[in-house]
């Protein structure tokens, strides 16, 4: 008896403290998705909270499964590459940390590939919460920002007269609002009615940041994206459920369209759409105008094998490469450019697969795939490279792409997945006690 009372001890307090420490983990977890709304310095709230989290995961156990070797093996190229272009430039103190914040990122998009292999579910609802409570955060700062709601202070959530909310650049606050209101959508189009209502006014108060961020490229990434996710959303869906899709996806339109039309009916919002909404801005024309660098900088990457080095482009022309896939190529040459154009090439391609796999997190699935295509997309006009969120929204779709990985076997044997996790997966003694309850 006393020998057995120390292992019963141990049989009931172990499963608390995992218990106990999962729910840290989770905080951290909301924690770092909340930070990801203020990044107006380096390193930013986002840093901080991202490197104690990392640590803290580490610490506590954090497995690389197989599946994930391909993304390690991608980004340490990607890195090394930038890490080779710097060496001449190490007298210049911006691009060795412009090196340090790319690791960072590459290292934050491995551990939310690696942590969701455990109690998937639960991390991902968690993370996403905090990205969506940043989200309302940064919109509202926006919204607040371009009426001058708070006087003396809206000036701080302004740039150039576009609402720029809690980040350096309205580009930013856009990019960074379209997976959170992928989401909103998603769940007015899932939801009963009482809760699509709530999700209905969470997507026009998102929708409305978005839209007074005046970023072009937002603008179509959301348009993408939204029509991505309906239609992947539609196919994957039971034929009773397609009618609801349908008729709130046109409900969802027609209101969209009205807060717009609301929006542009105010002098000052309509005078800056009139401007942004041109395909062409006066800094995208000429030779050395956005369009006319992308093709040059190709011309110049063809001759450059080792790349010219990080922040280096804006010496030979007027401004930064405004292209994510060029820039890999001039900051890291041919190593960091190709293992950049693999890396969103394999994830675009092996991402669609999983789209059909039933899992308990599809719908999160498609929505974060869709919005990783509408990135990849804005890629090609902007610097996306170190958009934290973009090395997010990467990470959650390995990682589930990862933990679905056995279910997409199973339906090539021709199996039905199971919904939840198998009981052959828990420890024998385990799956036994289970079973006899």
């Amino acid at each position: 008896m006393s020998l057995a009372l120390p292992a019963d001890g141990i049989a009931v307090h172990a499963p608390t403290r995992r218990r106990t420490l999962e729910l840290l983990l989770g905080t951290l977890l909301w924690l770092t998705g909340l930070a990801g709304a203020f990044v107006f310095v380096e390193p930013s709230p986002y840093e901080i909270m991202g490197l104690v989290t990392i640590v803290m995961f580490a610490i506590s156990g954090l497995a690389l499964r197989v599946t994930l070797v391909p993304l390690c093996a991608l980004l340490i190229l990607y890195v090394i590459g930038f890490g080779i272009a710097v060496v001449p430039l190490l007298d210049q103190p911006k691009t060795l940390i412009w090196v340090m914040v790319s690791l960072f990122m590459a290292m934050t998009t491995l551990f939310f590939a690696a942590m969701l292999g455990t109690n998937t579910e639960e991390r991902l609802k968690l993370l996403m919460r905090g990205y969506m409570a940043a989200a309302v955060i940064a919109a509202l700062a926006g919204i607040v920002g371009y009426f001058h709601l708070v006087p003396g202070a809206s000036g701080l959530f302004l740039l150039y007269e576009r609402a720029r909310g809690t980040f350096n650049d309205p580009n930013v606050l856009g990019a960074f609002l379209v997976l959170p209101a992928l989401l909103a959508l998603q769940r007015v189009l899932s939801q009963r009615f009482i809760e699509a209502a709530r999700s209905a006014l969470l997507l026009l108060l998102l929708v409305a940041g978005l839209f007074l961020s005046f970023s072009r490229g937002a603008w179509g990434q959301f348009a993408f994206s939204a029509a991505l996710m309906m239609f992947l959303t539609f196919v994957t869906s039971h034929a009773r459920e397609r009618m609801r899709i349908l008729l709130f996806t046109a409900l969802a339109v027609m209101v969209l369209a009205a807060v717009i039309a609301i929006l542009l009916s105010i002098p000052q919002v309509a005078d800056l759409f009139s401007q942004r909404a041109a395909l062409e801005q006066s800094y995208d024309e000429g030779p050395t105008g956005r369009f006319g660098r992308h093709v040059l900088g190709l011309l110049l990457a063809l001759d450059t094998p080792l790349g010219i080095g990080p922040l280096q482009f804006h010496n030979l022309f007027p401004e930064d490469p405004h292209n994510a896939y060029l820039n890999a190529f001039m900051s890291g040459g041919w190593l960091s450019g190709f293992a950049y154009l693999t890396l969103v090439a394999v994830t675009l391609v092996s991402g669609l697969r999983f789209v059909f796999i039933a899992t308990p997190w599809r719908a999160t699935y498609i929505a974060v795939y869709s919005a990783f295509v509408g990135v990849a997309g804005e890629s090609l006009i902007i610097d996306t490279d170190h958009w934290r969120h973009y090395f997010l929204i990467l990470g959650v779709l390995w990682g589930l792409m990862s933990v679905s990985h056995g279910r997409l076997k199973v339906r090539r044997r021709g199996q039905i997945p199971p919904v939840h996790a198998p009981a052959a997966a828990m420890r024998p003694s385990l799956a036994r006690a289970a079973a006899s309850s």
